[in-house]
Formats: structure tokens, sequence, C-alpha cells
């Protein structure tokens, strides 16, 4: 047996000598223990876009009001993608992929060999034990045996027990000797001897049974293993390779024609676009393509979908990935990988590398944003040197896209990385009305849909809720009964996205009716009386699931991009006025009025703060905004004193 076991270990070190001199190579830059020599391969991902809601200061809501919620948006399923080329030192031609395989399954079959040699000696010791042929002839005359049995190259010696019979807990063994007296001496003896016929067959049996079995059982296992770990792109070590996916034109599906409402990003963003299908006039005069552009704007604006049409519309692929996938548990892996990204799209050149979420490896070192993950810096500082590495004119573009671009190293914003910012923000009316045309071209719509009706009543939307408001009201219709959406029918989803569906199972006692009903009559009178305020469309008492019990819908009569003073003291009036109805009416309050204060004393302190329409503080700026594109939070820069006083200078305004 262990000449089987020599022969099989020769046999795999030399076809582990011929892979090692065909190319195979160690990849630098990894952290992994020495016999992990594999290239990496590629790891499928699943990215989702999601977009939440935005606060409306349109609704006066009361029992809590509208304007808080999350809604997901429309998800992109990447697959796995990256490709079979060679990484950074394998040599071109060779599939990586195979490589591994091979490599991992020749090291898991020397120590599976090496393990069962060790095992199976320290169990044939145990109940096994070689002795001289004087001492077989020495228990051979002292009766200490009860069987022999003679093979060709061995005699095996079972000895007495106690009792006289045979034992089976130790047995002997020794060679074979010259000696024409042994059968006549195991005769003498009485002793039960044999002679073994060889068996050819028992070799190969044996061989299978103690080595082949068990090495398809590791292999099958690891493989198994390697897939459930490292997906269908590549084993366990495919941790280095990049994840992103390639996308070919006809696999987007989207161009500018479906994105509206982003004009001025679409101008920028198709200069691009025209330099990649024509560069020779732009190199004629001097020019170079931008190295990439940062797409900056709230959640759920369409900065994934603008870049998804840019690789539509330029015909070239596409590599799409997010930040997220840089970071893995292993240290190094997050540089690799862009590493490897960018060799692919050189490879692949000309082409678009999108990485959304970009904020996940390009915040910045600077401890007040979290900075001192060594693990994220290496990858942030790799992400810098290819951006200046590689050659513009080669028509590589790289976009990114985020909503916190404050947190963004200033490395990476800087001009010759990120040449470009293009604002994707909140569309105005024009920018939903044809956002609504573009999200219902496929919606059969009858003769009274008004578009700009709607747009007017949902300021502040982006464009994923407007596609939101657009398909509950296609699902309204059905529930109807009707083959076409309406007027009606989108009303009522702008009022199910924005403070959510109709509660008609809450049972509400005939005194509450009555204090609500005050209340939203409170909120219309004033608004009706003032000439700042905007024209009052619905008022509702009926309960709605995101904790309204009423609200009073105002619509404005044109788009509006400033507020004056006065009109802010009007919407200060208009929001206090249920609370001051209940206290005419009842004399009493309630607190119902809670998302009314919160809300007026929100606009009252940006009165004082940010506005300079404080006489006290006049135009000086006491607090500033953090996370413009998402919750839009203000930091008081301010001593603890001032602090007081804006409070006092609130209260007095209120």
């Amino acid at each position: 047996m262990d000449d089987q076991l020599l022969y099989l270990c020769n046999r795999l070190i030399s076809i582990f000598r011929k892979i090692e001199g065909s190319g195979m190579r160690c990849i630098s830059g990894y952290r992994v223990p020495l016999f992990l020599f594999v290239k990496p391969t590629a790891d499928p991902y699943n990215s989702n876009v999601m977009d939440e809601y935005n606060n409306y200061n349109n609704y006066n809501g009361y029992g809590g009001g509208p304007g808080e919620g999350d809604q997901g948006g429309n998800g992109y399923n990447r697959g796995s993608g990256g490709g079979n080329n060679g990484g950074n030192n394998g040599g071109p031609g060779r599939d990586p992929k195979n490589r591994q395989t091979i490599y991992v399954l020749i090291i898991a079959t020397l120590i599976t060999i090496l393990g069962m040699s060790f095992m199976s000696k320290a169990v044939t010791k145990s109940t096994t034990q070689e002795i001289t042929y004087s001492q077989f002839l020495k228990m051979l005359d002292e009766d200490q045996i009860a069987e022999v049995e003679i093979t060709e190259d061995q005699i095996d010696i079972t000895p007495k027990s106690e009792d006289g019979k045979a034992s089976l807990l130790m047995t002997y063994y020794t060679g074979i000797m010259e000696d024409p007296d042994l059968v006549s001496r195991l005769e003498e003896a009485g002793i039960n001897y044999s002679h073994k016929i060889p068996d050819r067959s028992s070799w190969i049996i044996s061989t299978i049974v103690n080595f082949v079995l068990p090495l398809v059982l590791v292999w099958g296992l690891l493989t198994l293993f390697m897939r459930r770990m490292g997906g269908s792109g590549g084993g366990i070590f495919g941790v280095g390779k990049s994840a992103s996916k390639a996308y070919v034109t006809k696999d987007t599906g989207v161009t500018f024609r479906d994105v509206a409402g982003q004009e001025e990003a679409k101008e920028s963003l198709q200069e691009m676009v025209d330099f990649l299908h024509n560069p020779q006039k732009y190199v004629h005069i001097g020019a170079r393509l931008p190295k990439g552009a940062l797409l900056v704007g709230p959640p759920g604006t369409g900065k994934t979908l603008l870049a998804k049409a840019v690789a539509g519309e330029a015909h070239v692929p596409f590599y799409s990935l997010a930040g997220s996938d840089f970071v893995e548990m292993f240290v190094g892996v997050g540089a690799s990988r862009v590493r490897d990204l960018f060799n692919d799209a050189e490879k692949n050149a000309p082409c678009i590398i999108f990485i959304d979420e970009i904020d996940a490896i390009g915040k910045s070192r600077d401890s007040r944003y979290g900075g001192g993950n060594d693990e994220r810096e290496q990858t942030l500082n790799q992400l810098l040197s290819e951006m200046d590495g590689f050659d513009s004119s080669k028509g590589i573009l790289v976009i990114g896209a985020t909503n916190r671009p404050e947190t963004l190293d200033k490395a990476l914003l800087r001009p010759g990385r990120f040449d470009r910012r293009v604002i994707v923000d909140k569309p105005d009316l024009k920018g939903r009305i044809d956002t609504l045309k573009v999200h219902a071209k496929d919606v059969k719509l009858d003769e009274s849909v008004d578009f700009e009706t709607v747009a007017l009543a949902t300021s502040g939307a982006v464009g994923s809720d407007l596609a939101n408001m657009v398909n509950e009201a296609a699902i309204n219709a059905v529930k109807a009964g009707r083959q076409y959406v309406n007027q009606k029918d989108l009303m009522d989803s702008v009022e199910v996205v924005l403070v959510g569906k109709e509660k008609k199972d809450r049972i509400m006692s005939k005194e509450e009716r009555r204090i609500v009903s005050y209340h939203e009559i409170g909120h219309a009178l004033v608004s009706a009386l003032q000439k700042n305020s905007e024209p009052v469309q619905k008022i509702t008492i009926v309960p709605r699931t995101m904790g309204a019990l009423g609200y009073v819908m105002n619509v404005p009569d044109e788009e509006k991009y400033l507020n004056t003073e006065a009109e802010l003291h009007a919407l200060l009036v208009e929001t206090l006025g249920g609370r001051a109805a209940e206290e005419i009416v009842f004399d009493t309050v309630t607190t119902g009025a809670a998302n009314d204060i919160e809300k007026a004393t929100k606009t009252a302190r940006a009165m004082v703060t940010q506005y300079g329409m404080s006489k006290k503080f006049g135009l000086m700026g006491l607090e500033t905004i953090q996370d413009q594109y998402l919750e839009g939070r203000t930091v008081m820069n301010c001593s603890d004193e001032t602090a007081a006083s804006v409070d006092e200078e609130v209260l007095m305004i209120l």
C-alpha cells in the first residue's frame, strides 16, 4: 500500500510541476495563505436602487399628518460578469478559472492522501505489530500461536488468548525466511496454517475503496463548496475578481428618450456620448474626453437610469457595479477588484464604467466623515491611482453616482478624475409633466387626464414617486373595472403615494369626527381669507394609513421657486389655523395638531437662522444644512447663548 501511495503522490507532483511551469503565478497584493496561488474570478451580485419619499409641505395633516414614509424604487438585477480575462500577472490566453480549479483539487488530493495514509498507519499499528523471525520461532516453541497464514512477502501470526483460542486484539507479522523445516515444525505443534493464494483484483479494489472513492467525495464537496461561496463566476478564491456586470447595448434597453425631467443633465452627458461616437473632431481641435462624471442628486431622481441611457446611446460596453461590491471581509480585495475592473475596461475600450453609490468607497479620509478604515482607504487609493493612470484617449469614461457628495474625498472630486459634476435634482413643473408622460406611455388613458394638474399637486416629487403614482392609477382603474385610466385615478394615486390608503375600517366616535372636521375647516378658512395662501383643492376627514386623521390639500396656481416673508407668515398662520379652530369651538386643544406644530416650528426656525427674516439677528447665518440630498438636517453653528435666543425668537414668531 505504501508503494501505491508513493506512486500516486509522484504522479500528482509531476502534474503539479507541469501546471506550475505553464504559467501559474502568485498574485501579488493579496493577503492570503501561501497555498492560495489562484486567479480570482467574478462574483455575482444583485444590486437594488432604493427610492424614498420626500417631505411635502403642501399638505396640512391632522393626527400626525403626511409627509413621511418609505417606498422601494425600481431595482436593476445584475448578474455575474467580468469575462475570463487574465489577471494582473497571469499570461494571456489562459483560463484562470480552470487553472484555479485544477490547482485547488491537486492540493486537496495531496492533503487527503497524506491524511488517509497517516490514519491508516495509526490504525494498523494499534492492532498489528512486526516481530523478528526468531521471536516467531520462540512463540512457536512456547505454544503461543493459534494460526499462521503465509503470503508472498510475509507471515501473518495470530496468537493465542488466555483461554487457548485465537486472539483478535493483536496480530503479528514477520518476513519470509528460507526455512525448509517450518512446515514440519507447524505440523508438530498442531497449529492451523495455510498459504494465501494471491488475488490480483484485490489491489484494484483496495485502491478504489481506500483512495479513489474518498478523493472523489472530497473533490465533489470542495467543488460544491467553491461554487456556493464564490458563485457561478468562480470559486471561493474569486474574491479579488471584479464583480461588475458587463452590459451590451441591447441589454441596457435604455436611451435618453426614456429619461425625462433632467434636460440639463442629459445635455452634459450627451456631449460625452458624442465624444465616444466621434472622438476625432474633438481631438482635432485639442479637446479630450472627460475622465469622469459624478451624478449627484436625491434618491429616486434617475441617476442610475441616466447612466444606463448613456451606455444605450453610446453603443459601447457598460460595466455597472455598486461601491459596496469593492468591500469584502478580506484585506486588499477591494484594491484588487479596482485593478481588475480597469484592466477589463482597457481591453474593451471604448467603454463606460458606472459605480453606483460611490461614497461607499470614496468617503473622505478625514476622521470627521468616518475615516480610518484601512481597507476602504486602500480601495480608494487604488481607485485614485487608476483614474490618474488610464489614458482618456482610449475612450474609457467613469461615471459615479451618489447622494452624499459632501462626504467624498477631495482628491476624488478634483478635475482630472471626475471632471464634471452633473446635478440630477428634483424635476420642476415641466420636468414632472414630461416624466409622467414617459411613465404613462404604455398606460391606456382617457381624454380627461391632465398631467399638468397632477404635476402641480406633486411639487417636490422625484421620478420614482411619479412612476409609482402612474402605476397606482392603473391599479385603481383595474379595481374599478374600467379599461382606461382617468383623472380621478391619477389624483387618488397621488394621495395614496403621499399619505397612504384610506383606513375605512377605522371607527371614530362622533365627537372625534366633529373635532377633526372643525380642525380641517380651520385650515381651509384661513387659507381662503389670506391673499398669500395657496388655493385649497380638497378637504377630507377620512383617516389614512400614514397616520393622518384628515388633511387639507393645497395646490398652487403656478410653480414657485422663491417665497416672500409675507408668504411664509401666511403659511404659518394656515398651518396653525386648525389648532386655533379647536380652541375657539371646543375651548380646549387635542394632540392632533402635533404635525402642524412641528412644521410651523421648522419654518419659523428657518426664517430666523437661514433666511435672515429676524430683526434681532438680521442677516446672520446661524444654521448650515447637512446631507443636502438626503435628510437635509440642519446644524447650529453658534454659541449656546445664541441658540437660546434663537429659540426665544422662534417662540415669538409662532
